[in-house]
């Protein structure tokens, strides 16, 4: 009898444990398709569609929608300071990489700016429900959920044999520099640079994460000049110091604030 007392104790606890647990795992699906399978699937259809300077400009615009959002979801206060910051920052990006013989695609728009909604509301999303679990574990998870969703739209077995026969099989064999530019794409560009940006995403407001984005096409840029020897124009320049002074602004605003958080959730100790 108490052995059954005790069963019936403990089922409300398992259930509401069961229901956790499917509740985790329906929140990391859907972080893997807002931040890496749908995202990744409109930003290549975004670069194929528009030049460039037109998807990145689209996709500056990203701090302005996860400070509005945040303000609804996250209750973060919506302040003059990163409304300023963030148009300037746009501002910033579309000086840096705007050429003038961009043209428009309305299919390639669309894809910007859904692309950019779908990282923004998975920033949000991710700072609301935290790190259910280690943060290395939570990410891998995020990444495996982002390339199954691919799947169904990428046909790729049906079309592999056709570019087979039409192209034949690829004259020149993966060189070492190839290997390397994988697994440096794979381990460092993805793998870490994921696990480091959820970790911020854990410290930081989501408003404030949001606009380190903006710092890619200056890091890019920057990267042109001084290794490539690129020769940069006024107003890329112009538009450098833009970017950084609306990034420098927010950060120093967050860190003044003292809102730089300890991590939270399961495993991020």
């Amino acid at each position: 009898m108490a052995s059954t007392s005790k069963a019936d104790a403990s089922s409300p606890y398992r259930a509401k444990v069961a229901a956790g647990r499917a509740s985790t795992a329906r929140d990391v699906r859907l972080l893997g398709v807002l931040n890496i399978g749908a995202f990744f699937a409109l930003l290549f259809i975004a670069a194929y569609r528009l030049p460039g300077g037109v998807a990145a400009i689209v996709g500056g615009l990203q701090p302005l929608i996860v400070a509005l959002l945040a303000s609804r979801v996250l209750h973060e206060k919506l302040t003059a300071r990163v409304l300023a910051s963030g148009a300037a920052g746009a501002i910033g990006v579309s000086l840096i990489v705007l050429q003038s013989q961009a043209r428009l695609d309305v299919i390639g728009a669309l894809a910007a700016a859904a692309g950019t909604v779908c990282m923004a509301s998975g920033i949000v999303l991710s700072k609301k429900w935290g790190q259910p679990a280690l943060l290395l574990a939570t990410s891998a998870w995020q990444l495996i959920a982002g390339g199954i969703t691919l799947l169904p739209v990428l046909p790729v077995l049906p079309v592999l044999p056709v570019l087979l026969m039409v192209e034949g099989i690829p004259a020149e064999s993966l060189t070492e520099t190839n290997i390397m530019g994988y697994a440096y794409l794979s381990v460092v560009g993805t793998a870490f640079a994921y696990v480091v940006w959820f970790h911020g995403i854990g410290r930081l407001p989501a408003s404030t994460i949001a606009f380190l984005g903006l710092l890619s096409p200056v890091v890019a840029i920057l990267l042109g000049w001084t290794i490539a020897g690129e020769r940069l124009t006024e107003m890329q320049v112009a538009g450098v110091v833009i970017v950084l002074g609306s990034v420098a602004v927010v950060v120093s605003a967050t860190v003044r604030s003292g809102r730089v958080g300890l991590p939270y959730g399961p495993g991020l100790d």
